[in-house]
């Protein structure tokens, strides 16, 4: 799939002086030593995609830090449907990011080039990268949006039965408006009745015929310049009728070439085109006479015309931009006015509708929630299986519905629960304790939902702190796992993570004229296991490590080999 962060471009931020690599699909792990810069190139993708700034992000000593992103993506994304509503232009699948933080607190934020804010840039953001960490869980840890994951994971059946819903529960919240509106006191539906019939009068007065005023500014120019155009007519005119004047020189032309073509009959077209021109051009000298001689300057109609078009003018100030509007709105609230003046049968009409609308709802709604609750049965039983490869086979995670009254997402209110341990209750999956153990759950939870949610890029940074052994190996193949679906960048101390990698970058960070600078390069595969080795030990690299850094990665390969 088409969907990655291709490009990453950071300057000035932090401790990277100018910083410039591509990534690619799978999964990428960035290793280095402790404070080489890792979390930094993190904190600057978040800060591309809408996360808070602070001038403590631009260097020391510069006026401000840049950071640009190319993302690739396919159509269908939902970066695209996002994009169209800010009027963002999406071309060959390309969208380009870009940050700039300035020491002021100024920030300055685009997307393919335009201008855009940071709430629009975090909306945009949002549909191309998801970053994990200790602290941030995103919409996983929000319960707000478990309704919306569930029913992604429920897929096309869902969706189809949610639209069906939304159907009849637009039309129900339009029924409940009308009510609302015709249920108001006497007192502000008489003021509201007075000025619709103000306004209906006023409009039907005007008269009103589409596209009149486009007539009548044409009109008005015609008249508002009638000397300049009738000096232009007349002149016209002249040019062509009169004593050795256009006309009289093309008759000529015409004796002549027929002369010619009785002498050569090849001569036949071009006579043919001479007389054709000249019978044309008398007709045209015709016309022009006539409309010179029925021109008259009519002061009167000039003033009427723009009398009427100060009318029209005034009206659109009012009702709308053009005349087509004008008589849209005159046509809304004849209809509000006979709504109003019949206000006691409406009602009753509107009750018996919502009473019709409310049982729909009511049937859909029942139905989509059994679809959901199918959905999150299966669900379920995938996330338990995902825990049981975590080591976490005690672990229990259950979807608790509730009821709801009617909204725009049906009848539901969703929220994922957890239980870590046995005897211990369920709790909100936003309330679970942080550490290893929720670095597990959250991964389990990543390798469900990033089939469904439809980012570009997913991020990990250091969820596997607190874990080791078995559970690091375990993870490190979730990680992949989860790199399948959505590109992976994940920043890591485990060498059972790093083995994993399709790709693997290594961070530094030098001292040059008295400034610590980052710098990022790729592995080649036999600096790759020196790391790795250096990962297992923490500090000398032996034969030994070496030798088991090897046999880790020919083992990584074989799990992964297995898995494609």
């Amino acid at each position: 799939m088409n969907l990655l962060l291709a490009e990453l471009s950071i300057k000035n931020f932090a401790i990277i002086e100018a910083l410039t690599t591509s990534f690619q699909k799978g999964l990428t792990v960035l290793t280095g030593e402790t404070g080489a810069g890792k979390s930094v190139i993190i904190d600057a993708i978040s800060l591309l995609v809408g996360g808070r700034g602070s001038t403590e992000f631009v260097r020391h000593g510069e006026e401000k830090a840049e950071i640009e992103g190319l993302f690739l993506i396919e159509k269908g994304h939902p970066c695209y449907e996002k994009a169209s509503q800010f009027g963002i232009d999406i071309e060959e699948g390309m969208v380009v990011l870009q940050r700039i933080l300035y020491k002021t607190g100024k920030s300055v934020c685009r997307i393919n080039g335009k201008l855009v804010t940071i709430s629009i840039l975090r909306e945009i953001g949002s549909t191309l990268v998801d970053i994990h960490s200790q602290h941030e869980h995103q919409d996983l840890m929000n319960e707000q949006k478990h309704l919306h994951l569930l029913d992604q994971f429920g897929g096309q059946e869902i969706q189809q039965a949610l639209q069906e819903y939304r159907t009849i529960y637009d039309e129900f919240e339009k029924t409940l408006f009308t009510l609302k509106r015709l249920n108001q006191n006497e007192q502000e539906m008489a003021q509201r009745l007075d000025l619709l019939k103000f306004q209906a009068n006023e409009i039907q007065e005007a008269n009103l015929n589409l596209h009149e005023d486009e007539q009548l500014e044409e009109e008005k120019r015609k008249l508002a310049n009638f000397e300049r155009l009738y000096e232009s007519l007349q002149l016209t005119y002249d040019t062509l009728r009169g004593e050795n004047k256009a006309l009289d020189w093309l008759s000529l032309a015409m004796n002549h070439i027929q002369e010619a073509a009785e002498l050569d009959r090849q001569l036949d077209s071009e006579s043919e085109t001479i007389s054709n021109s000249y019978y044309a051009l008398e007709d045209l000298s015709v016309s022009l006479r006539n409309l010179l001689d029925s021109m008259e300057y009519d002061p009167q109609r000039l003033d009427f015309i723009e009398e009427r078009l100060n009318t029209i003018y005034r009206l659109k100030r009012k009702y709308g931009k053009t005349i087509e509007d004008i008589l849209e709105y005159a046509s809304k609230i004849e209809e509000e006015i006979e709504e109003i003046e019949n206000r006691e049968s409406h009602i009753h009409q509107l009750l018996k509708q919502k009473d019709s609308l409310e049982k729909d709802l009511e049937i859909e709604g029942k139905n989509l929630s059994i679809l959901r609750k199918k959905a999150a049965k299966t669900l379920t039983e995938s996330i338990h299986r995902e825990l049981k490869e975590l080591f976490m086979e005690k672990t229990i995670f259950e979807v608790k519905f509730e009821r709801n009254d009617f909204k725009k997402d049906g009848i539901d209110q969703v929220e994922f629960y957890l239980s870590t341990n046995p005897g211990e209750p369920l709790k909100p999956l936003s309330k679970v304790a942080s550490g290893g153990e929720l670095s597990r759950i959250m991964l389990a939870l990543k390798s469900i939902f990033s089939k469904h949610q439809g980012v570009t890029s997913i991020i990990f940074d250091e969820v596997d702190t607190g874990v080791s052994g078995r559970v690091a190996q375990a993870i490190g193949e979730k990680i992949f796992k989860v790199a399948y679906h959505s590109q992976v960048l994940c920043i890591s101390h485990l060498p059972q993570v790093a083995a994993m990698a399709d790709h693997h970058m290594y961070i530094t960070k030098k001292v040059e004229k008295n400034r610590t600078k980052t710098f990022l390069q790729e592995l080649n595969d036999t600096d790759r296991m020196k790391e790795i080795a250096r990962m297992i030990s923490g500090a000398e690299i032996t034969e030994v490590t070496e030798k088991h850094a090897k046999e880790m990665i020919e083992m990584a390969e074989k799990i992964k080999f297995a898995y494609k």
